[in-house]
């Protein structure tokens, strides 16, 4: 495993220099651009996110049928949901609060001049909150699995789990298929995760040679508070949770979070990383599966602490380059309406673009102004999604912690999870 960590984080850092050498010395050939950053870094990171998003709905199907099945007491499964989600709800507060604070303090956008070009930006209405309850319990289980619809799927499985517990015996050839569905998808995940340096490469290569870094100098405030508010959740938000709620060690996790915090910057998809953090959590953590295979998923569907802090302080931001002062309450309201909009938006495509567009409606700011900082939106996307990843850890170990489903002596052991050398077999 340390192998392939090491690969990986190459992988990256070389691709970023590249991408920016391309971005910057090459970007004005056409044959550059069109067969190598176009041609084949497209195909081969594509490739790579493709096979990560295979793998996500069987392994989450699977995984969170056999955890329910294992659980035993139901009632157990009523406790811990309400847990996990008290938890994403709590720590998506604290970063939208965090974010507030440090650009109200910063006050990023001051002075801002806009280009000369109109820019344009057609906000989308979020659903209503009862259609999004309504719309959890999938019509067609199959078409929620063929779209991808993780909240259905989670829902399904859940049910599916609980008649499997309770109908006992005749159950146990349906329970035993999964069971043994686990291990091939494993060394399913195995494979493509052999793969993961090049695909890594290929992704952070085309990002930069694409994006480069010239953009970001007239928005240099705005990225660098949503960068520090990122970092500081991160780094000290989440490890102080650990250490104060289930007293873990907050180093020895973040040591072992390097690999789906890079899966999770390089795609820039919590969903697509699911894979390696379901694993990471298992096999590096020491979280029993019928925890991780329902926080993980859960998390990656409704936890966006990363986004909230972009919403926070694109909220100033905007408010500041057109010149609108808010109020306390205004700011009150955009901390109550992007944690909630957290889960009222976690079934929609783009939800990152829908749930600003709830935050300044809701403030009277213009929807338009969203389009002034859609340049750095993708670099800072792959950063916001790491955070996102390292939530859904932190609140899968503290939940596994409070239900004693944590094997201590794997937390602890640094080199916990190497296996096979792939740190992903099932335990």
């Amino acid at each position: 495993m340390q192998n392939l960590t090491k690969k990986i984080m190459i992988a990256m850092v070389v691709g970023a220099i590249l991408g920016v050498a391309i971005n910057t010395l090459f970007g004005h050939i056409a044959a550059i651009t069109e067969y190598l950053v176009d041609g084949l870094l497209y195909v081969i990171g594509a490739i790579f996110i493709a096979s990560l998003k295979m793998l996500v709905v069987p392994l989450v199907f699977v995984s969170l049928v056999g955890g329910v099945t294992s659980l035993g007491d139901l009632s157990a499964l009523g406790r811990m949901s309400i847990k996990a989600l008290a938890l994403y709800l709590l720590t998506t507060m604290i970063a939208i609060t965090i974010a507030l604070s440090l650009a109200v303090s910063v006050g990023p956008g001051a002075g801002f001049v806009e280009g000369a070009e109109p820019v344009e930006f057609a906000g989308r209405d979020a659903p209503p909150i009862a259609d999004v309850i309504i719309n959890m319990v999938p019509s067609n289980p199959i078409a929620a699995m063929a779209s991808g619809n993780m909240l259905q799927i989670i829902v399904f499985a859940l049910l599916f789990g609980i008649a499997i517990t309770m109908s006992g015996e005749r159950g146990n050839p349906v329970l035993n298929l999964f069971q043994a569905l686990n291990v091939v998808i494993m060394k399913m995940v195995e494979i493509i995760m052999r793969l993961a340096p090049y695909g890594v490469f290929a992704l952070i290569t085309r990002t930069f040679a694409t994006q480069g870094i010239d953009l970001i100098g007239p928005l240099i405030g705005y990225f660098l508070t949503v960068t520090s508010a990122l970092a500081f959740h991160a780094l000290i938000v989440y490890p102080l949770l650990l250490k104060i709620l289930v007293n873990l060690d907050p180093y020895t996790f973040l040591q072992k979070m390097r690999d789906p915090a890079t899966f999770a910057f390089s795609t820039a998809s919590s969903a697509a990383t699911i894979p390696v953090t379901l694993r990471t959590a298992e096999a590096k953590m020491g979280v029993d599966n019928t925890i991780a295979s329902f926080t993980i998923p859960l998390g990656a569907t409704i936890n966006m602490d990363g986004t909230a802090i972009m919403q926070g302080v694109a909220t100033v931001f905007i408010a500041n380059v057109y010149g609108i002062n808010l109020a306390i309450s205004d700011y009150l309201m955009v901390v109550i309406t992007a944690t909630l909009a957290s889960i009222g938006t976690a079934a929609v495509p783009g939800v990152g673009l829908v749930m600003l567009t709830m935050v300044l409606n809701q403030v009277g700011l213009p929807v338009e102004g969203i389009a002034l900082i859609i340049g750095v939106d993708r670099l800072l996307d792959m950063m916001r999604t790491a955070c996102n990843v390292t939530g859904d850890c932190v609140v899968t170990c503290i939940v596994a912690k409070s239900e004693n489903s944590l094997d201590l002596v794997v937390f602890d052991d640094i080199g916990a999870g190497a296996g096979n050398g792939d740190g992903l077999a099932p335990r």
